[in-house]
């Protein structure tokens, strides 16, 4: 037997410290934008119970500055120095059921993110309490001392704080300047557009708290309620929704709630470009996964499906406690999951079966509107495991012009056609049809074309025996007389009283 067996290895103790300066700089690089550092920030106020946040930004001053005010439950000034400690939170803790935080970086992270002097004023029974982190000082010092404040009326952002509540203020914005730090107007310019992108964000991510006529939340910015932008377009009498489906786990219930948004015909262009997002449908497609009704990824499939057009206005809700957060692995931002196993088993038969619905609705009313019988203009033709659209050679127009013309031009009138038809642009179709289907359209009509066409459909159709009383209603079912029916109707009338 080994004597060394149960020897155990001798140890010594020496200072392993962080160094402050180097160790604070490294949490300005978790990956935080400006509109998940302002995320990350109302989540305290709605954590600290909060109805009212207010986000101020003076961008035009020599020295600009961003506060979050709100108007939660204050702290006492030892609970201020906690919530000032670089990691005040462990993962692991049981929370409040409307918790947001996990880590206790939040505030610290996302706010270095974006600035180098940090200063929280905040209030409760009366008594004011001010703490700040200034990384210029921290740098100069390579100490954790935090600077306690005592006479917090002189600080900015003072004026903003409530009778109970608390003020974050962001100053010394070095990453929102754009670069431009002589140059007072453009670096106005980005910082406000900077806000635009991050005012979106945070409508969307906090609708659920601003829905209703007493939302649980009113969030403005520089004076300026914002209004909840929700994904799903609930509210919307044309949008489907399927059944609730609960997957009951050990560390709580997940609930999954799938929707089909409407055809954007059915919506304002203003409803559906809001529910897009600046990246359009085709990129907001997908699920939504919300953590205490905080969303957390706004679209995508997570690898359970491909982003398609057949498929772009399919959102599925997914509704996670915050017991669950290990398991989904959220990051710091929260702005990041990933799918347990069980979920995601669960997950991919609801998208099969949510997804391959959508698509089969989409491909069955294609498949109507190039029915033979309503004289398409282009035929879709299936080729050695292809699809190719070919002008229809026997469309009555086609066929009512070519008949003027003399036997030996007939021909080239023919080969004319197909060289439109092999001459599609697919490629550049299908780009537009991929980034913003919903500004293709087809060509403008004349008066001269458009008579010519139910002209020629009309003749066709007596000659084959149909009667006139029959005519109106066969001519709706064609989409394209239908959608210009206006106009149509005059014509066919004409028509109608030249055949009597």
């Amino acid at each position: 037997m080994n004597d060394t067996a149960n020897l155990r290895p001798k140890t010594r103790e020496v200072d392993a410290t962080p160094y402050a300066a180097s160790l604070i700089e490294g949490h300005r690089d978790f990956g935080y934008s400006l509109e998940t550092a302002l995320a990350d920030i109302i989540d305290n106020a709605i954590t600290a119970g909060a109805r009212t946040v207010e986000l101020i930004a003076d961008t035009v001053a020599n020295e600009p500055w961003i506060a979050l005010a709100d108007d939660g439950s204050g702290m006492t000034e030892a609970e201020l120095v906690e919530a000032m400690r670089l990691g005040s939170k462990n993962p692991t803790d049981e929370r409040e059921a409307e918790d947001l935080g996990r880590f206790g970086l939040g505030l610290k992270s996302a706010s270095f993110s974006q600035c180098r002097s940090l200063t929280v004023l905040t209030r409760q029974d009366g008594r004011t309490s001010c703490a700040r982190w200034d990384l210029d000082r921290v740098a100069k010092r390579n100490d954790w001392s935090l600077e306690l404040i005592d006479n917090p009326e002189v600080v900015t952002g003072h004026d903003l704080l409530a009778e109970t509540g608390t003020v974050v203020i962001w100053e010394k914005l070095d990453r929102l300047s754009g670069g431009y730090t002589h140059d007072r107007a453009k670096r106005a310019e980005h910082m406000n557009s900077e806000l635009s992108r991050a005012e979106h964000h945070l409508r969307l991510v906090f609708h659920r708290f601003l829905e209703g006529a007493k939302p649980r939340l009113k969030l403005s910015l520089n004076g300026r309620q914002l209004k909840p932008n929700d994904p799903m377009a609930t509210s919307h009498a044309a949008t489907q929704k399927d059944p609730e489906e609960v997957l009951r786990l050990r560390q709580g219930d997940v609930l999954i709630r799938c929707h089909t948004l409407p055809h954007h015909k059915r919506m304002s262009r203003e409803e559906w470009e809001e529910i897009g997002g600046p990246e359009g449908h085709l990129k907001a497609q997908g699920l939504y996964v919300y953590r205490e009704k905080r969303l957390i990824i706004a679209g995508g499939w997570l690898g359970l499906a491909r982003q398609t057009e057949l498929s772009k206005l399919c959102r599925i809700a997914v509704d996670i406690p915050n017991t669950m957060d290990a398991e989904w692995k959220i990051d710091v931002k929260k702005a990041s999951a990933q799918l347990p196993p069980v979920v995601r088993e669960r997950l991919k038969k609801v998208v099969e079966r949510f997804v391959g619905t959508s698509k089969r609705t989409y491909r069955s009313r294609g498949q109507k509107l190039v029915d033979e019988a309503r004289f398409p203009i282009w035929n879709r033709v299936q080729k050695d495991g292809q699809i190719v659209f070919r002008p229809n050679l026997e469309h009555p127009v086609f066929q009512t012009y070519a008949e003027q013309l003399p036997e030996e031009l007939r021909e080239g009138f023919e080969r004319c056609l197909r060289i439109v038809g092999s001459g599609l642009p697919i490629e550049t179709l299908h780009a537009e049809l991929v980034g913003n289907a919903e500004a293709v359209t087809a060509d403008e009509t004349s008066a001269a074309d458009l008579e010519e066409l139910i002209y020629s459909l009309a003749v066709n159709l007596v000659e084959n025996g149909m009667s006139t009383d029959a005519l109106i209603d066969t001519m709706k079912n064609y989409a394209f007389l239908r959608s210009k029916w206006d106009s149509v109707e005059p014509i066919l009338q004409k028509f109608l009283a030249e055949a009597e």
